[in-house]
């Protein structure tokens, strides 16, 4: 069975939605999400730059809203580092490990075995 798109949005019809929410709304309400899908839309068609400025919009904002279709955003908590554990030789020799700070200060630790840097 075809699925049916809904038809597409034109700039004065999105203006046309924006205009009457803000005439209705009450102080400072946040957009709405069906009207920035709205405005992202339009902007897919228009171009972010006039859809912003037609719909009195931030740029910055709409352009945040318009991640590229297909593309799957960043799950939140995504991890950030991952440690990779080396495995466990029967025996390890004696080492020397030298690490250099920020300021060129060099740091020296030796042993044999596993240690703390």
């Amino acid at each position: 069975m075809p699925r049916n798109k809904a038809p597409i949005m034109t700039l004065d019809e999105a203006r046309a939605r924006f205009e009457e929410w803000r005439d209705n709304r009450s102080g400072k309400a946040r957009i709405p999400a069906e009207l920035w899908s709205a405005a992202v839309e339009v902007a897919r068609k228009e171009g972010i730059n006039r859809t912003a400025r037609e719909l009195h919009v931030a740029w910055d904002d709409l352009k945040r809203r318009m991640a590229p279709m297909g593309e799957v955003p960043q799950q939140p908590g995504s991890p950030a580092f991952v440690e990779l554990v080396a495995p466990q030789a029967e025996s390890v020799p004696e080492c020397m490990i030298e690490l250099e700070g920020r300021r060129g200060k060099l740091r020296q630790r030796r042993g044999s075995g596993s240690f703390p840097v």
